[in-house]
């Protein structure tokens, strides 16, 4: 199994970006605006509807505030087709007042896991804009 883990500081509070994360039914609003338009959420299963009318079905496996971590897998609708999708976010505390994500998602078949990499990375990158803009950096609580 292919493994992915991707590293990202947040210029956030640890505590903002976790509640930007574990709000798992609005990540159409809070962590990717216009990649996702809509979530909808039936009991422990997220749809994610994307600009095209594609629509993930994703399980929450794990919501652990204690630890800062989400855990979720892809049952229906990856794009590229996997055989397996579980991944999880973990938000870190840094000594200066901001968050360290860390995104690990785990793939089958390996022979996808580039274009998965490429897709974390991106991601992570539109994650990081989107809380930042909405915390004003470091201020936020």
């Amino acid at each position: 199994m292919a493994s992915i883990r991707h590293e990202i500081v947040i210029d956030a509070s640890p505590d903002h970006i976790w509640d930007v994360l574990r709000d798992v039914g609005a990540v159409h609003e809070r962590l990717l605006p216009g990649r996702v338009t809509a979530t909808r959420i039936e009991g422990d299963q997220r749809f994610l509807t994307f600009p095209d009318g594609h629509v993930i079905r994703e399980l929450i496996v794990a919501i652990d505030d204690d630890a800062r971590r989400l855990a979720y897998s892809v049952v229906e609708g990856s794009r590229p087709p996997l055989t397996h999708h579980h991944a999880s976010f973990e938000v870190l505390a840094r000594g200066d007042g901001t968050g360290r994500l860390i995104w690990t998602t785990d793939v089958l078949p390996h022979a996808l896991a580039a274009e998965i990499r490429i897709r974390v990375e991106r991601g992570a990158a539109e994650m990081k804009q989107t809380i930042e803009a909405a915390a004003g950096g470091r201020a936020a609580g």
